[in-house]
């Protein structure tokens, strides 16, 4: 058969079957009187084999390996394929996604282009100090998609950074909760507490309703950073969270000052001293923690602290009473 005939057969151009035959992966069995190729049933069954190794990936100099070596084995050559296959989808995955936070972006032209994917660049930086530039410049420089803030944010292990991005978030549209939110159940516990630090910074209903969720929060970190966010909205629901959090002892000034923030509000004062009697009354706190709940108290108007403070002024443990001495002296000058 000529290799045109071969060529119409087999899908494959004369071109290429040519440059098989100078690499020697399939040589033409004859030649005709004239001195054209002429390929047997054989050597066509070779070329549909090389077709067929080359659709998996393999380099010509790999199929010819595989097809002449008898001491050939795939297993390694298709688990390299296999890892080269997944680079070139997770990179193809990248420029998909970066082309389509540029499309959201609306581009006026290709300077806005050009100073997106400068900015997407910057972002993804190893250098702290260009990740910072970066966050601060997206909302007055360019319109960088929220998707890249968010993306970034829940990554970032530089506070600096972190609170920049957080900033950039604050500021930059309507998609960053429901964005964020999606962070609040990752299985990452670092992954969460940035989704609801980020989450804290926006100043919207929207946010406002997913830290109210945050607080049923199985994770810990989550409830105390939105208890903190909400007990600074005016958020009522968030007293029990900011009562715990004292008692725990982390960021326990902060919430503290929530809690003193609440109280400010008639109607809210005595339930806000109740949570701390009740869990000063409680057997399992311990020393450390009943005095700081005694001074939370300090910043709660009305008779229910009142009353409470001059109980624990007996308190056995020294400290306690001595805390709430004092708080009663400030009390009574006021």
């Amino acid at each position: 058969m000529l290799i045109g005939d071969v060529a119409r057969r087999s899908g494959v151009s004369a071109r290429m079957l040519r440059h098989y035959d100078t690499l020697g992966l399939v040589r033409p069995t004859g030649r005709t009187g004239a001195g054209y190729r002429e390929y047997s049933e054989e050597d066509i069954r070779r070329i549909f084999h090389i077709e067929s190794l080359r659709s998996l990936g393999l380099s010509l100099r790999d199929v010819g390996r595989a097809l002449d070596d008898p001491a050939f084995t795939p297993a390694d050559l298709v688990d390299d394929l296999i890892r080269r296959t997944r680079e070139r989808i997770a990179a193809e995955t990248e420029l998909l996604t970066r082309l389509r936070r540029i499309d959201a972006a609306e581009p006026a032209g290709w300077e806005d282009v050009l100073q997106i994917v400068a900015l997407l660049q910057e972002l993804g930086s190893a250098s702290a100090g260009r990740r910072q530039r970066a966050a601060l410049s997206s909302v007055e420089e360019a319109a960088v998609p929220v998707e890249a803030l968010v993306e970034a944010a829940l990554s970032e292990t530089d506070p600096n950074v972190a609170g920049a991005l957080r900033w950039a978030l604050a500021r930059s549209g309507d998609d960053g909760p429901a964005l964020l939110a999606r962070g609040l159940g990752s299985p990452s516990a670092e992954v969460r507490e940035r989704a609801v630090r980020a989450i804290a910074e926006i100043p919207d209903d929207r946010a406002t309703a997913l830290l109210r969720e945050a607080l049923a929060s199985p994770d810990p970190v989550v409830r105390r950073y939105a208890a903190l966010a909400l007990g600074a909205r005016g958020v009522a629901d968030a007293i029990p969270v900011l009562v715990d959090t004292v008692v725990e002892g982390t960021n326990d000034v902060d919430a503290a000052d929530a809690l003193g923030a609440l109280a400010s509000r008639p109607a809210l004062a005595d339930r806000i001293a109740t949570g701390l009697v009740d869990r000063l009354a409680h057997g399992g706190v311990e020393p450390p923690a009943r005095r700081r709940l005694t001074q939370a108290l300090a910043d709660v108007p009305g008779a229910t602290a009142s009353r409470a403070l001059a109980e624990l002024s007996r308190d056995e443990d020294r400290a306690v009473a001595l805390t709430a001495t004092y708080i009663l002296r400030l009390r009574e000058a006021r």
